[in-house]
C-alpha cells in the first residue's frame, strides 16, 4: 500500500502555485507542479493519484488537458481550479471529465477538505462484489468498468461514485441532498447542477437495458430501478 498521496499541481500564478504546493506538503502530499499545459501533460504518470488543474493555463488549457488525460486514464480524480464561475464553464469540464471544480479565490480548508472526500470515498466504501449484474449491463465496481450489449465503457470516478452509491442503495428513493453529502460532502446549488449532469451521463449509459434507468423525484431525488 503506498504511503504517500502524489497530486499534479497545474497552475500557472507562481504565488497561489507556491501557496497550494506549500500547504498540501504540510498535510504530507507529495506535490509536482507544472506552470502550463504541455508540462502538466509530461509530468503526468499512473504514479499520480489525483490532479488539481487551473481551467486558464498556457499551451493547453484545463479543459484541454481534462479530455487528454481522460483519454490514458479514467479513474484518476480531477478537480478544475476556475476563476470562473460561469455555469456553462462548469458543465463544460464535468462534461469532459472533471470530477469536480473549486472557484477562485478559495481557502485552502476547502480545497483539503474537497481533496478529502475523494479519499475518503475510496477508504471507506463498503465493500461491493466485483461485479454488479443489473439486467443486461455489468458494473465492475474496483475497475470502473460497465460492460452493455452495446459495447463496454470505463467511468471516470465522480460517475463511478454515483453509480457505486446508487447500487449500494438498488431500487432505494435516495434524496439529493443525500447524494450530495455522500459524494461531495457539501449539498450546495452548483453541486446539484453538477450531480445533474453526472445523473444525465449514467442514464445514456444504462439505456443499453430499458429495464434498468434512474427515476426522477421532482425536487425530492433519485432512484437507480433494477428488477431483484
Amino acid at each position: 500500500m503506498k504511503h504517500h498521496i502524489n497530486i499534479l499541481l497545474g497552475e500557472d500564478d507562481p504565488n497561489l502555485s507556491f501557496l497550494i504546493k506549500e500547504k498540501l506538503e504540510q498535510e504530507g502530499y507529495e506535490v509536482t507542479h507544472a506552470a502550463d499545459g504541455n508540462k502538466v501533460l509530461a509530468s503526468f504518470s499512473e504514479q499520480i493519484d489525483l490532479c488539481l488543474l487551473d481551467v486558464m493555463m498556457p499551451n493547453q488549457d484545463g479543459f484541454e488537458l481534462t479530455q487528454q488525460i481522460r483519454q490514458i486514464n479514467q479513474k484518476i480524480p480531477i478537480i478544475l481550479l476556475t476563476a470562473r464561475s460561469l455555469q456553462e464553464d462548469i458543465i463544460k469540464g464535468l462534461q469532459l471529465g472533471a470530477d469536480d471544480y473549486i472557484t477562485k479565490p478559495f481557502s485552502m480548508k476547502e480545497l483539503l477538505l474537497r481533496i478529502q472526500v475523494f479519499l475518503r470515498r475510496s477508504n471507506t466504501a463498503p465493500l461491493l462484489p466485483a461485479q454488479i449484474i443489473l439486467g443486461k449491463i455489468t458494473y465492475e465496481p474496483s475497475s470502473l468498468k460497465l460492460t452493455s450489449p452495446n459495447g463496454s465503457i470505463k467511468l471516470t470516478s465522480r460517475e463511478a461514485a454515483i453509480l457505486t452509491y446508487f447500487c449500494e442503495h438498488l431500487n432505494c428513493l435516495l434524496k439529493r441532498e443525500q447524494i450530495l453529502m455522500a459524494i461531495w460532502g457539501d449539498d450546495d446549488y452548483f453541486m446539484g447542477r453538477s450531480l445533474d449532469v453526472y445523473i444525465s451521463k449514467l442514464r445514456k449509459y444504462l439505456k443499453a437495458d430499458p429495464n434498468i434507468y434512474i427515476e426522477n423525484y421532482h425536487s425530492l431525488g433519485f432512484k437507480l430501478v433494477a428488477p431483484v
